[in-house]
């Protein structure tokens, strides 16, 4: 039985509408067009309220969207004043790092010069007690020769030193007798010296 033409062509053009429908809801699926906007029940879902047409939904969404953009700028100036004061708080750290810096410079220097004081001092005063031990062992007249030309506190330190180790060793100490064979001038400011120091 032969088909005729009136047939062929509804037959065609149901084809063409079926393979339109598949291509529409294709892409679809893909995410090329939304066929929810154009056939809602393609989905299933109720059309929502703010993409409804109209004036009070899109005034609704506005003021929605004011809202969040004003909580948006109060958050980025909230922010702002923390960045702000971090920054602020970063420099008092960091002059505090620097003055803390200078003063343990300044410690390690005066650390410094009292480690030189104290083998200077170490130095001298193992000289003060060789020296003393030298003129106790030499004849006073000997002794008070070289004595008188030193400096009058190293002549005092001397003297304290001898007698020291005088009472150390359990015996008198010579220094009064030395004192008396100075020259009276020097004897006396040396005394006086001895009494202040």
């Amino acid at each position: 039985m032969a088909v005729s033409d009136r047939s062929k062509i509804i037959y065609l053009m149901i084809l063409i509408l079926f393979i339109i429908g598949i291509g529409f809801f294709w892409l679809d699926h893909i995410g090329l067009i939304n066929a929810s906007k154009y056939v809602n029940f393609f989905r299933g879902e109720p059309k929502l309220v703010t993409e409804a047409s109209g004036d009070e939904p899109s005034l609704v969404e506005r003021e929605e969207f004011e809202k969040e953009k004003e909580k948006f700028q109060e958050r980025v100036e909230e922010l702002d004043k923390r960045e702000a004061l971090l920054a602020e708080k970063e420099k008092e750290i960091e002059s505090l790092g620097q003055k803390l810096e200078e003063i343990r410079k300044g410690l390690e220097l005066e650390q410094k010069k009292l480690d030189d004081e104290r083998k200077k001092y170490s130095g001298y005063k193992k000289n003060v007690m060789v020296l003393a031990n030298k003129m106790a062992n030499m004849p006073p007249e000997e002794s008070v020769k070289i004595m008188v030309n030193w400096d009058d506190p190293l002549i005092i330190d001397v003297l304290r030193q001898m007698d020291a180790d005088s009472a150390a060793a359990g015996r008198m100490s010579i220094t009064s007798y030395l004192l008396t064979l100075f020259p009276k001038e020097k004897a006396s400011r040396i005394m006086y010296l001895m009494t202040q120091l």
